[in-house]
Formats: structure tokens, C-alpha cells, sequence
């Protein structure tokens, strides 16, 4: 079974876990993530490069889905891991993104059988990230926060140094059509009042998701990127007053504000 555009699109909550674990690989599956992401890049030594792919074939080819993340473009073992994923359908995170012509030539090898979520993480994919974003395959962007971090020489979990970046890739995703990005990760796995402060952070930037290091991380996450019961009751009353312009509680309401009520109600799987 593969992951579809629906749910890669929707989801809250990413959990990587390293290809040369492959004794965690069904643990992660089953820890209540949207969507695991098998790594082979940052995770994985390069001594153990091979035997994390042959790890990733043969559990996605057991039936398992997950997202892959290869190795950057021209690396050694990019090829292979592109292989492997587009084996079997597998979407595919691409470090480093920032080259569109590097993502379209990605999508071509894979046949267009590979989704991708390319992994923004340089000064110069921010600063190209309407191009990334727009590039054909492309499915939804995220966020690498370190990488970025130590490029620029600046606090990885620095909200105001990285404000521009991530405002940016909400921007440009909207832009390009795609639907919200994913933020970076939090790499404290400890303290539940640090990751909460990260995801509402993310949050009212226009982030929808996160990438997560840890199980333990999950559900808070996939909490506070759900929306409130307020937000809810705020949305629904809306929806009731119609198409029409029209004043609640003081606010007007037009298509804009219709809009954003839609979208807070689909992500909690209402009907409307």
C-alpha cells in the first residue's frame, strides 16, 4: 500500500525513523504518526548506507508504506535509494532541496511514480522556494530547521532568526498551490512545554504539521495542529450564516473569512 497525495497533504504528524533500525520500523509504524519517514540520510553512517536500503526494500516490499528520505542529489548513494523508493512507489524526501531542475530531472527517473516532499533546508532553496515549490511532483515542502540553522550560523530553535524562512516556504507554497508546509523538527524529545511552544509557533505562521524525532512527540503535535474547540464553534457559526456578507459577534464576514472557515473544519474532518 502506498501513501496518497490526500494523506500526505493532510497530515500532522511526520515520524522519522533511521534505516538502520529496521527493528524500529514497525514499532514507528504503529506509533500513531500521519506518516512515518524511513531515513537514509542524516540517520544513517555511511558504512551502513546499503544495508538501510536493503532494510527499506524489504519492508516496503512487505506491504509497509512510508515516506523515504534519500540521500541528497549527487551523493553516491542517491541513485539507489531514487531506486528503491520508485520500486515501490514511495514518496520521496529530497534534502537539499533547492534546484527545481534537480527536483524535475528526481521526478522524471522515478518515472513520476515517486511523490515529492522536497526538504528545504539552505539559504538558497528559502530564497528559491516558489520555484521548489512549483516544481512538477512536488506534493508539499518541508522545513529542516538545522540545516538551515547552521548555514546561517544562527540557534536551530531560534523562533525570531528563522521567522523569515518559514514565513517565506508558507508563502511560497501557497503561492505554487500547495497546501501548507511542514515544519522542522524539535530536537528536544524531553520537554513537552518546548515542542508545545515550537507548534504553536509554527502554527500562526501557517504551518499545518510538523516533522517528528521522537514517538513521544506525537500527540502533541497532532493536538495543538488540530483545531480548537473555540475555533470549531467559531467556524461552524459561519458556515451557518450563509454566503451572504454579514456581521458575528462584531466581525465581518465575507469569502475570505467563509474560506478560512471551510479550511479549519476540514482539518477537523467536518462535513460541511
Amino acid at each position: 500500500m502506498t501513501l496518497t497525495r490526500s494523506t500526505l497533504e493532510t497530515a500532522r504528524s511526520f515520524l522519522f525513523v533511521p534505516g538502520h533500525r529496521p527493528d524500529r520500523f514497525d514499532k514507528a509504524a504503529s506509533a500513531g504518526a500521519d506518516v512515518v519517514i524511513i531515513d537514509l540520510e542524516d540517520a544513517v553512517a555511511a558504512q551502513d548506507k546499503e544495508r538501510s536500503r536493503e532494510n527499506v526494500a524489504a519492508w516496503l516490499g512487505a506491504g509497509n508504506s512510508a515516506v523515504v528520505r534519500i540521500n541528497p542529489p549527487g551523493t553516491a548513494w542517491s541513485d539507489a535509494d531514487l531506486e528503491v523508493a520508485s520500486r515501490y512507489g514511495a514518496p520521496v524526501m529530497v534534502p537539499k532541496a533547492e534546484d527545481p531542475s534537480v527536483l524535475a530531472e528526481l521526478a522524471c527517473r522515478a518515472a513520476d511514480e515517486c511523490l515529492l516532499l522536497p526538504l528545504i533546508e539552505t539559504a538558497a532553496g528559502v530564497e528559491r522556494a516558489v520555484e521548489v515549490c512549483a516544481t512538477a511532483g512536488a506534493v508539499r515542502v518541508a522545513f529542516g530547521n538545522a540545516d538551515l540553522a547552521g548555514q546561517l550560523g544562527i540557534a536551530h530553535d531560534d523562533h525570531v532568526a528563522l521567522t523569515y524562512a518559514r514565513s517565506r516556504m508558507v508563502s511560497a507554497s501557497a503561492a505554487a498551490g500547495l497546501c501548507p508546509p511542514v515544519d522542522g523538527v524539535t530536537t528536544n524529545v524531553k520537554d513537552t512545554d518546548v515542542l508545545t511552544a515550537d507548534v504553536l509557533h509554527a502554527r500562526r505562521l501557517g504551518f499545518t504539521a510538523k516533522l517528528c524525532v521522537h514517538p513521544g512527540q506525537i500527540a502533541t503535535v497532532t493536538a495543538h495542529f488540530s483545531p480548537t474547540e473555540s475555533e470549531l464553534r467559531w467556524a461552524r457559526g459561519v458556515i451557518d450564516a450563509g454566503e451572504s456578507v454579514t456581521v458575528i459577534d462584531g466581525q465581518m464576514i465575507d469569502r475570505p473569512v467563509l474560506d478560512r472557515a471551510r479550511r479549519i473544519l476540514a482539518a477537523a474532518g467536518s462535513i460541511v
